[in-house]
């Protein structure tokens, strides 16, 4: 087989880092937008937060199981114990610490300040759902303000419980086991859509659980796994296929709302219903493969800078509203002062310099040596 030996998958860490960006760009224009700044959430560029989290599934899902497929190739088994250890060290210590931060220590500065903010829990009141990973329960039921990106990481570890011993226990029905997943998100979906529960709890709750995109993820990562031709050799890889499809991305991620005020057949592609989001998916695993596989791919994404910016991407994710919303609360004033576009300007200097620092130090001074410790459990 051609990609079993892999160990690294060039390219990743900067999509990693254009997706955490995408969800700054978002959460940026919605809290200007909430506190009356001049914003550009008009733009399809500046509304692509749930969709960048979308990546992060397919990513997340391409892989886990890759990893999974490696170890049981080199061990014969799959160490549950090591590889919840491993997703522990990774995800939970800046997870909790943003629990903390989020829920007892910013409310109680902001009380001591006077600073105006409006929070709709206490910390009784989500302290279980940010323990047992289902943050996204605090969005559904209280809203979830500064915390609202912790969502997605409940999402992915209520995945990694389950996929590991699935995968240990039945591999040779592993294929099955990802259609049945999507195919059951998919029926749910339908259930909800036929029967007009859009607004219930349970339905919001399985849009949430994006098992499906990790899915998509895992069958890819098992077909390149496998696969006896080299990517480069395949025509969806060519580079007249590579021009069409990043050309749709593009088209997708910054001019969608004026592409569908032009001409219907966008709304088509974009807006139908559980469709177009397994379309997105598939272009997300093919651009995964494309950046970290395909020899003859026409961008190179294996930069230095866009590596670290990928290498700090979680503390990206994670600091980035609590940042934005400081510095909105913080120089409200200031920002008004000035024109529309220097307004723009330096705003998005002030908080990406903010994040950017804030997450640097994070990983350098608090994530690594939790990482330097979850290398012991590693299989290779």
């Amino acid at each position: 087989m051609i990609y079993q030996s892999i160990k690294y998958f060039s390219g990743l860490n900067a999509l990693r880092f254009f997706a955490a960006f995408l969800v700054v760009l978002h959460h940026a224009e919605q809290v200007k937008l909430k506190y009356g700044l001049f914003n550009l959430k008009e733009f399809s560029l500046f509304n692509n937060g749930g969709l960048a989290v979308t990546f992060f599934f397919v990513l997340s899902g391409f892989l886990i199981t890759f990893l999974l497929l490696k170890e049981h190739a080199t061990t014969n088994t799959i160490s549950i114990r090591k590889f919840y250890i491993r997703r522990i060290l990774r995800i939970w210590p800046l997870y909790f610490l943003l629990v903390v931060i989020g829920t007892i220590f910013l409310p109680f500065v902001l009380s001591f300040i006077n600073t105006p903010f409006e929070l709709n829990y206490s910390f009784s009141d989500v302290f279980l759902y940010y323990v047992f990973f289902t943050p996204f329960m605090v969005n559904i039921l209280f809203g979830g303000g500064l915390l609202e990106p912790l969502w997605s990481i409940g999402v992915e570890e209520l995945f990694y419980i389950y996929w590991a011993p699935l995968f240990k226990k039945l591999k040779k029905y592993f294929i099955t086991i990802i259609a049945l997943v999507i195919l059951i998100k998919l029926s749910l979906l339908l259930f909800f859509e036929y029967f007009d529960y859009q607004n219930s709890i349970s339905h919001q709750i399985i849009k949430l659980l994006k098992f499906e995109a990790m899915a998509i993820g895992g069958l890819f990562s098992y077909l390149i796994y496998h696969s006896k031709k080299e990517i480069g050799n395949m025509v969806i890889f060519s580079k007249p296929a590579q021009i069409v499809i990043l050309f749709f991305i593009i088209l997708r991620i910054g001019f969608m709302n004026g592409l569908i005020e032009t001409a219907p057949i966008f709304n088509q592609i974009f807006k139908t219903f559980i469709l177009s989001d397994l379309l997105m998916m598939l272009c997300f695993v093919w651009v995964i493969i494309n950046v970290s596989l395909n020899p003859k791919k026409i961008i190179n994404l294996d930069l230095k800078p866009l590596n670290f910016l990928g290498e700090i991407s979680y503390g990206i994710y994670m600091y980035h509203l609590i940042i934005i919303f400081a510095v909105i609360v913080g120089l409200k004033s200031i920002l008004n002062s000035f024109s529309p576009i220097i307004s723009t300007l330096l705003f998005y200097s002030i908080i990406i310099a903010g994040i950017v620092i804030t997450s640097a130090l994070s990983k350098r001074f608090f994530e690594d040596p939790f990482l330097r410790f979850k290398k012991r459990f590693n299989n290779d």
